[in-house]
């Protein structure tokens, strides 16, 4: 597995700075398997994302600097977003949302663990968790490097959410893909995230091993977010 190396992410508007992301920490962000970016509402997480994926509106003019082996394009990123029933066209069936051959489309269902059968419904036919698996075999066609999730089980009941943390993590050994993990979710992060920056203002304030920030906080700010359990109604204070 590649290592992903942030060395600079600033994004300005109107020549003023939104995001600083290691302004604080001043170093770079070396993801060798998976992070999670944790924050209020409005600290800079989903503007990290879209800054990887070249997702920026046009009012907004990022500077991104990184280091590793592969170009950051189409077919190295995957994206998983945070609602599988919204994910996906709901009068198409599954077969023809894929844009990869059949018989590809046929080995990522059964990669999810799918039956195949699956390709011929609709998305209202199938339930939120398989909704997902299928949102993960799409965003895994073009055997990405960098898979990209934004609050992927937010809209999950507990045993779907735990099914799909623990299919990621298999499919990461199998496929050796890094993880940027988008959540509010600090069971998921705790299972699948091997580090962790904590977002506050569009600057990184605490950055490490998830563990260790987890049961050694450092700054007020993230000591509200554990004390809150990461709750979106506490994130949007």
């Amino acid at each position: 597995m590649s290592n992903f190396v942030i060395e600079d992410l600033t994004i300005t508007n109107e020549e003023l700075i939104v995001v600083d992301l290691l302004k604080n920490i001043q170093k770079a962000i070396t993801i060798e398997s998976s992070l999670a970016l944790v924050g209020m509402s409005g600290s800079g997480k989903s503007l990290t994302l879209k800054t990887i994926l070249n997702m920026l509106p046009s009012n907004l003019k990022p500077n991104f600097k990184y280091k590793n082996d592969f170009e950051l394009n189409y077919n190295n990123i995957g994206f998983i977003p945070q609602n599988p029933f919204t994910s996906l066209s709901p009068m198409t069936k599954i077969n023809k949302q894929f844009f990869c051959s059949k018989e590809d489309m046929d080995k990522l269902l059964k990669l999810v663990e799918l039956d195949i059968e699956f390709k011929n419904k609709f998305p209202s036919q199938l339930s939120g968790g398989q909704l997902q698996r299928v949102v993960i075999a799409i965003a895994l066609s073009n055997n990405p490097k960098i898979l990209l999730l934004d609050e992927p089980t937010t809209a999950l009941d507990d045993k779907s959410k735990d099914t799909i943390i623990n299919l990621l993590k298999t499919l990461q050994k199998r496929l050796n893909f890094i993880i940027i993990f988008v959540s509010h979710d600090i069971e998921s992060i705790k299972n699948i995230c091997e580090d962790i920056a904590i977002l506050k203002d569009g600057n990184i304030c605490e950055y490490g091993k998830t563990i260790d920030i987890l049961n050694n906080p450092k700054t007020d700010y993230t000591k509200q977010l554990l004390k809150s359990n990461f709750k979106n109604r506490e994130f949007r204070q």
